[in-house]
Order: structure tokens, then sequence, then C-alpha cells
């Protein structure tokens, strides 16, 4: 069974190789540019018939298919990244994450927001004072139980 490094490093390599960006292979899967992105790169797994959509797609073999379909194990490094765009996330959180927690309590109550019912869109808004960045995360409200 190939491992999900090697089978990103063959998406990667044939996406590039193609010249087609994350928005035109999930258009031709039928899924978000975001879940795809994320299932190529390791981090969700796709069904059968997605997986074996994405590799004709960009021309892959039947074990990139079957890696696709394998359930990932979601860890990261716990270090914080040196990527300056991933780094700027942390940073976002780290600002911001406390007054976001506050302020989910106040509307929903005592919960979380899901990260499993979830959509993330990512979008570009032109504006005269430099392009923004827009990111939307749509995320199931959770209530804790209490028993």
């Amino acid at each position: 069974m190939m491992n999900k490094e090697l089978m990103t490093a063959k998406i990667l390599e044939a996406k590039v190789s193609k010249g087609m960006t994350w928005e035109a292979i999930a258009e031709a899967i039928g899924m978000s540019p975001v879940f795809t992105t994320s299932a190529a790169l390791g981090m969700n797994s796709l069904s059968e018939d997605k997986a074996f959509a994405l590799c004709e797609t960009l021309g892959l073999e039947k074990p990139v298919a079957e890696a696709l379909q394998v359930c990932p194990k979601k860890a990261w490094d716990g270090a914080v990244p040196q990527d300056p765009l991933i780094y700027r996330l942390y940073e976002v959180v780290g600002v911001y994450g406390d007054t976001m927690k506050e302020l989910i309590h106040e509307k929903f109550g005592d919960g979380i927001m899901s990260a499993i019912d979830f959509t993330m869109d990512i979008e570009k808004e032109e504006n005269p004072k430099g392009d923004r960045v827009v990111v939307t995360m749509n995320g199931k409200f959770l209530p804790y139980k209490a028993w």
C-alpha cells in the first residue's frame, strides 16, 4: 500500500505536469477545491469514485487512488510552522482565538465549532489598496453535553 507522503508527491507532480489548478481538479471530480486539496495533501480521504476520478483527471495509477481512500492520521508537528502564510494563520488564532471563543459562547452557549461537519471557502477580493484574502469557515455548533 502506498503511503500518504508518496501519494501526495505523485499528485503534486502530476498537477504541475498537467498545468492544472486545484479548482480545475476539484471541478473535474465534483468536489470543493478546499476538500480536494486537503485530501490530495493527505489530511482527508476520498470515496472510491472520487479517488479514481482524481487519478483519471491527473493520469495516475490505481495505488494512488487506493491511498486517497485510506483514513488519514490527522496530526502535525507541534512546533509553530515557519511557512509565512501558515504562521500568519497561527497568529490570527493566537490574537483572535479567545475573542472568537467568547463570541461563539455568547451566541451559542458552551460548545465547539465542528471541524468534521465543516466547510471552508477561500476567495480573492480585488481591492485598489491591495487584494484581500477572504476565508469563510462554516462549522456545525456542537454543544457540550451535561450529564
